[in-house]
């Protein structure tokens, strides 16, 4: 196991974010950050750019850093068949368009459904994984300070 190190987007273009709209059997239909997984040698940034392409489409450049979540799934079938994701560090940036140009995602992830972008004053009306960002999103984009959201235990992993 041990703890894996995933760099998150919360892009800002236009009064809108865009989210990766997702589905799966244990949380219905919600909505994730684009970004995953740190490679080995890879900085934060060239992480958060590299996902947001592979996922969205979308070239991105990380701004500033918004907040960090730690997130530990308790579910043993999680703990048994995916033991790469039971306990996840969230390093969550403020990010821009480099253009408006949008390629074909290349690599989206198992739940995600599209890539949607949502105007920031309806983000309170959608489900936003992890839970604590459904509180706290529209804080981080408007406060030039980093907040530490907490940790969240989970029975259910979700993209």
């Amino acid at each position: 196991m041990g703890i894996r190190s995933t760099a998150k987007a919360i892009i800002v273009n236009k009064n809108k974010v865009l989210l990766n709209k997702c589905y799966d059997e244990y949380n219905g239909e919600y909505y994730s950050l684009p970004g995953g997984r740190q490679d080995t040698y890879e900085t934060l940034h060239e992480a958060v750019v590299r996902e947001c392409l592979e996922e969205t489409g979308y070239c991105v450049i990380p701004k500033r850093f918004a907040g960090l979540c730690e997130e530990i799934c308790e579910n043993s079938k999680t703990s048994e068949f995916y033991p790469k994701y039971v306990h996840k560090m969230y390093h969550i940036f403020i990010c821009e368009l480099v253009d408006d140009i949008v390629k074909k995602p290349i690599e989206i992830d198992e739940m995600q459904v599209s890539s949607e972008w949502v105007n920031i004053e309806h983000l309170y009306k959608i489900c936003l994984l992890p839970n604590v960002l459904n509180k706290n999103i529209t804080k981080m984009i408007r406060s030039p300070i980093p907040m530490f959201l907490g940790s969240e235990y989970i029975q259910y992993n979700h993209g």
